[in-house]
């Protein structure tokens, strides 16, 4: 279940903790997404970290890609209108090389949209 986190808040997380939290932040993205789109044969979270780690963040690439689709999922199964952003998700993370923080823009972009699903439950 979609859970309404202070945007602002996991970025001084993150960069307090070097980085860290984003990690953290980040697998509790995937599997609150996997669960509101009903994906039960996505990967998991921890998996998502250790495979990011483990390729130096080449799988983070398809990851984000693959959440563009999922978040539209996501939207669709709770009645809220979400845009398929996958194209805009690899633009930005291959922007990363170049820019630095657009990672951070897609993570925030993704929850905005998990925001936007908490808050619909909540109105109900």
């Amino acid at each position: 279940m979609a859970k309404e986190r202070n945007i602002v808040v996991c970025i001084i997380l993150t960069i307090v903790t070097c980085g860290i939290y984003s990690l953290i932040w980040m697998a509790q993205m995937n599997d609150e997404a996997r669960a509101e789109a009903n994906d039960s044969e996505g990967t998991t979270g921890g998996m998502v970290v250790l495979l990011t780690i483990v390729t130096c963040g080449i799988y983070e690439i398809y990851w984000f890609y693959k959440m563009g689709a999922r978040m539209k999922a996501a939207g669709d199964n709770n009645n809220v209108a979400i845009e398929d952003r996958s194209t805009i998700y690899l633009i930005l993370c291959i922007a990363q090389y170049f820019v630095g923080i657009t990672t951070y823009i897609n993570m925030c972009l993704i929850q905005s949209d998990l925001n936007n699903i908490a808050n619909s439950k909540t109105n109900i």
